[in-house]
């Protein structure tokens, strides 16, 4: 098992909160039509967005699992953040979570 995927594990059995610098994309942005305003309101993607802009240099990580659903969404979101303003050469698209879990935004240095 990837460690990243290992560490939410670990994380959603314990109890404990991921890291300040991890985001869980909720299930509702996924539920309704979306425009830059939807996807840019949404508070995993302002607390990331924010993240970023405030460490020169960072890269967001989507973390997904490795389903097709999973993965087009990732996608998706990727293209919502370039159109966003977001550097594309720092954005990475990770397949690191267990089937099921929301996707998740890493600030990554």
């Amino acid at each position: 098992m990837r460690r990243a995927a290992w560490l939410l594990w670990l994380w959603s059995i314990a109890g404990v909160a991921p890291a300040a610098d991890m985001f869980s994309v909720g299930p509702e942005l996924w539920d309704r039509p979306r425009s830059a305003r939807a996807v840019s309101e949404q508070p995993a993607v302002a607390q990331a967005v924010a993240g970023y802009l405030a460490q020169p240099g960072a890269q967001l990580v989507i973390h997904h699992a490795v389903a097709p659903e999973s993965a087009l969404q990732a996608g998706e979101l990727r293209v919502w953040l370039m159109a966003l303003a977001v550097d594309a050469a720092r954005v990475r698209l990770l397949d690191d979570l267990p089937p099921g879990r929301p996707l998740a935004l890493e600030v990554a240095q």
